[in-house]
């Protein structure tokens, strides 16, 4: 099966931006401009604990815990 560049690099590329975002809007200001960093950081957190804490099938692989 082939993939395009898309394919692999979408996900990562959209949290990269989610997290730019989240960091920039952090250091503008207060009040609105909180409240959207503590958004932005925190879907890539919640993505990437769903992603380690979701069961799987034994045989695809290990678990995040184990590399």
């Amino acid at each position: 099966m082939i993939r395009t560049p898309m394919q692999i690099w979408g996900a990562p590329i959209v949290l990269a931006i989610l997290t730019t975002v989240g960091l920039i809007s952090a250091l503008l200001g207060d009040g609105i401009w909180d409240a959207l960093s503590a958004v932005t950081l925190g879907i890539p957190c919640l993505i990437g604990a769903w992603y380690c804490l979701r069961r799987r099938p034994a045989a695809r692989g290990q678990d995040c815990a184990q590399g």
